[in-house]
């Protein structure tokens, strides 16, 4: 039969380093593309 697991047991560090970067990376995407739009709203490119 198989075995109960105890969610105290897992290590999840690595998971929320990845997901601390996937958030920092899609907040610099947006602030990027946000300040790319403004630019070309003010010079009406």
């Amino acid at each position: 039969m198989a075995e109960k697991t105890n969610p105290d047991d897992f290590d999840i560090t690595e998971h929320e380093k990845a997901f601390e970067g996937l958030v920092r990376a899609l907040t610099w995407g947006a602030g990027i593309t946000i300040a790319v739009l403004i630019f070309l709203a003010i010079f009406n490119s």
